[in-house]
């Protein structure tokens, strides 16, 4: 245990092996839903579920891993959502193009990604963007994630009068996120250790008690095979010779840099780890997510890149690369063990995002609110994650905004000129992803 604690820096970031273990788990139980959704969305492209199954959970476990030992940082990767729809709706379904080749795109988007991650073009570009706005994208993605959590648990819904509402409380599985909620909000309250998860392990018992959730008739299968998707985008690489096709591979790259890019920063400030405007071993960290986007390219998957609900985990105190080594030996052993994984429903994770929300807003509080060349920005990123359903989009409105304002505040100096880069960039990415 001592050459575990050392190797991390454990009693460095004030923490324990028991406690980043407890944060292993409960990174992993908030974001195991994507071992099913994402076979789901990626099989309505005509992808072996099985496959996309198995090329999630090693995708995932490679990038947790590198992160882990190579970045030590307490934040687990894997396959994003909203990319892999557009994987499958946009791109295959919308645009004809066969699954082989859309992953082909993926893998030429993630050969980009690794370049301009080597050329530190990346961490260029993090360090550029202002404290207020890493403030805003930070509490922005606790909105988004408590968003998240408030729909999979039923108790926000689509409505077609005003878009959204409250959910059907004669369901009970509604009643059971709410039972959650109170109980992992009393435990957060009181100051229990490992609160989050002991909220999750009492809803998950439950819904078994009350047949919400049910069982599984056994608890180990045979991990799926990978054949149909290994390598696909390899062998289709040659497809990638149309304008379309670029602009394909040219969003996957976008999406996922802004996406991931916001993700680690907002988690970064979580956990603290922030220094004069700057992320520790940044470097590091995107050398291992741009490294597990291209072993999920080859694997068989969407874009993968830093999870969001690595926020649980930082919750309840993972600060250093154990917590996502943990997560990725879960995902790896979930191959065998994938029945089991059905009893954590989203009832049972919502409540934990809930409240990771809440914690993650507490960035609101250090933002310039005064300043209003800041706070409109700044606003916007917040309000724009939840309300556009992606992280990115978030992003692109603020970063649009800012040195608008900034200029007409007579602030012009004080810009960063890789922003006036990003104002642009962003406008053209908004205008190629929404204008048909």
């Amino acid at each position: 245990m001592e050459r575990v604690s050392r190797f991390f820096g454990i009693e460095e970031q004030h923490s324990t092996v028991q406690r980043e273990i407890l944060a292993g788990f409960t990174t992993f139980i908030s974001m195991v839903y994507i071992l099913f959704v994402n076979p789901s969305v990626l099989g309505d492209s005509g992808m072996d579920k099985g496959a996309v199954f198995a090329a999630t959970a090693l995708a995932s476990a490679i990038g947790c891993f590198l992160m882990g030992l190579y970045a030590k940082y307490p934040i687990a990767t894997a396959p994003a959502l909203g990319i892999n729809a557009f994987f499958s709706y946009s791109v295959v379904i919308g645009m004809g193009v066969s699954w082989q080749t859309a992953l082909a795109g993926v893998f030429v988007a993630s050969l980009i990604f690794m370049l301009i991650t080597v050329f530190k073009l990346r961490e260029i570009i993090i360090d550029a963007i202002p404290r207020n706005m890493k403030l805003a994208i930070s509490a922005g993605i606790g909105m988004f994630v408590a968003f998240i959590g408030l729909h999979g648990g039923g108790l926000i819904v689509a409505n077609k009068a005003t878009v959204v509402g409250l959910g059907d409380f004669s369901q009970g599985t509604t009643w059971l996120t709410v039972f959650g909620l109170i109980i992992t909000v009393i435990l957060m309250v009181r100051k229990v250790p490992g609160a989050i998860f002991i909220g999750m392990l009492l809803t998950s018992i439950a819904g078994a008690i009350s047949g919400l959730i049910k069982l599984p008739t056994h608890f180990v299968a045979a991990a799926p095979s990978l054949k149909p998707t290994f390598l696909a985008g390899l062998n289709h690489i040659g497809d990638i010779n149309t304008v379309q096709m670029w602009v394909v591979v040219l969003t996957f790259l976008l999406v996922t840099f802004f996406d991931t890019a916001g993700t680690l920063v907002g988690l970064a400030e979580q956990a603290g780890f922030m220094k004069d405007n700057k992320m520790p071993r940044v470097g590091k960290a995107l050398v291992s997510d741009s490294t597990a986007m291209l072993a999920g390219s080859l694997l068989g998957t969407s874009p993968v890149g830093a999870f969001v609900e690595s926020s649980a985990g930082i919750a309840v105190g993972g600060r250093t690369g154990l917590t996502a080594v943990v997560t990725g030996v879960l995902f790896v052993f979930s191959l065998f063990f994938s029945p089991l994984l059905t009893v954590v429903t989203s009832q049972v994770t919502a409540p934990a995002l809930v409240i990771v929300g809440v914690l993650m807003a507490q960035s609101l509080k250090k933002i310039d609110w005064e300043k209003l060349e800041i706070a409109i920005p700044a606003f916007l990123i917040v309000l724009g994650m939840p309300l556009t359903y992606s992280i990115s989009d978030g992003i692109a409105l603020g970063f649009i905004v800012y040195p608008i304002t900034m200029i007409t505040a007579g602030r012009r100096k004080e810009i960063h000129p890789i922003m006036y880069v990003l104002f642009f960039v962003f406008v053209v990415f908004m205008y190629i992803l929404n204008v048909k």
